[in-house]
């Protein structure tokens, strides 16, 4: 049996597929850097669990996370979203969905991309951390508190440094691991 990060809940499917492929590995793809960000804020205050359960869900209701398309979704679509029992219907996180939308396209024009936007942060590197427990994985970083703060100057929302520390976690920028996880680099 592999040794995993604690999190990972050997009786859960989603949580073992997204420990194994996806937490802790580099992306630089926008669009799955944007669906990361929607699922990070549809997140918060609930599960992961939920939002694992949810996501294909998520990809339909938002136009596999294009935010070229959800920059101009109107109250229309906001109502239909809000209908929407496949997804979690909360109309904060959706008009910040389409908020957040419209700064990542203004972020993507000042930088060619928002990879490059955010991998700046780190030089390009991913930051590899040795925990040896679950508990010694901090929830914030100065890190994560820059960002936050940058992308809430830029005009997005739910983007406080926690979000922001699991976002990159979920996107690789962070390497998490614990140190006996055999995803461990």
């Amino acid at each position: 049996m592999k040794t995993r990060c604690n999190w990972a809940n050997p009786n859960n499917e989603l949580y073992l597929k997204y420990h194994d492929e996806e937490w802790g590995v580099p992306v630089y793809d926008d669009t799955v850097l944007f669906e990361f960000l929607i699922l990070e804020w549809a997140q918060a205050g609930l599960s992961w669990e939920t939002v694992l359960k949810k996501r294909e869900n998520y990809r339909t209701a938002f136009d596999q996370f294009d935010y070229e398309k959800i920059a101009l979704y109107d109250e229309k679509k906001v109502q239909e979203l809000l209908w929407n029992e496949w997804i979690i219907r909360n109309k904060l996180k959706i008009n910040s969905a389409i908020k957040n939308a419209i700064a990542f396209i203004e972020i993507r024009k000042e930088y060619g991309s928002f990879s490059e936007y955010l991998w700046n942060y780190v030089d390009g590197k991913q930051i590899v951390n040795t925990p040896k427990t679950l508990s010694d994985v901090p929830v914030s970083t100065e890190l994560s508190d820059a960002i936050s703060k940058d992308l809430k100057k830029k005009g997005m929302s739910f983007v406080g440094t926690t979000i922001m520390y699991a976002y990159l976690q979920a996107v690789g920028i962070v390497d998490d691991h614990v140190v006996d996880c055999f995803c461990k680099k």
